[in-house]
């Protein structure tokens, strides 16, 4: 409903607004799922558009082409299965850099299996196994980010400057195991390995034991 207070041209302009935000947020959606199920190479924007319901034109309109519509699947497809604000609420706490590894590996076990609901794990999952030419936007986009802000927790636990080379192979030794639990399929914890399930009693202590082990070890090598 258009508000009596604002002059006709600025309800307009705003309803009209209002109407392309929805039309492109629903594109991203139908898009994302097909994607999802398709594949970057399987997924045409005819086939988006006609799913969507819109016009031919609506791909290119908002989002410049069909790469960069799955360049911005790729990047809500990152967001679902970790937001930035999510590491950002970790980051930020109070807590002790210890505590909030701690917090961060329980955070990425929690979520372990939801994603698998959810089109953007699948659409990650796919780009991570036969990466397309958009695979820089997902890089610089979405993990860039993200990873800046693991990266500064991290140096700050291990008591080491953000460029120092320990930081960023501490990054990978804490993420890498956090990531495959995120991302490794449904069976391999219901089959395989039974011991990783989420619910798994003592996971994260286990997890977070031999992650911050390592780290303090990282540190007391590197100590300046």
């Amino acid at each position: 409903m258009a508000d009596p207070h604002l002059p006709k041209s600025h309800a307009t302009k705003r309803a009209t607004r209002q109407d392309g935000d929805q039309t492109r947020s629903h594109l991203l959606d139908i898009a994302g799922r097909l994607f999802a199920e398709h594949g970057y190479l399987g997924t045409s924007s005819k086939e988006i558009c006609l799913r969507a319901g819109v016009n031919m034109a609506a791909v290119n309109y908002h989002f410049g082409s069909r790469d960069g519509l799955y360049g911005a699947v790729l990047v809500e497809a990152h967001r679902q299965v970790v937001s930035q604000e999510s590491l950002l609420t970790f980051v930020q706490s109070d807590l002790s850099p210890r505590d909030k590894l701690r917090s961060l590996i329980a955070h990425f076990v929690a979520q372990a299996g939801l994603g698998e609901k959810s089109w953007g794990f699948r659409v990650v999952l796919r780009e991570m196994m036969s990466p397309s030419p958009m695979a820089p936007t997902l890089i610089n986009e979405a993990i860039a980010p993200k990873a800046g802000i693991v990266a500064g927790l991290m140096a700050g636990y291990l008591d080491l400057p953000l460029t120092h080379p320990a930081v960023q192979r501490g990054m990978m030794m804490t993420i890498v195991p956090c990531i495959t639990m995120l991302l490794g399929p449904e069976s391999l914890r219901t089959t395989v390995m039974p011991a990783l399930n989420p619910s798994s009693e003592g996971l994260v202590e286990d997890m977070t034991t031999f992650v911050l082990a390592g780290l303090d070890a990282l540190s007391a090598k590197h100590a300046r």
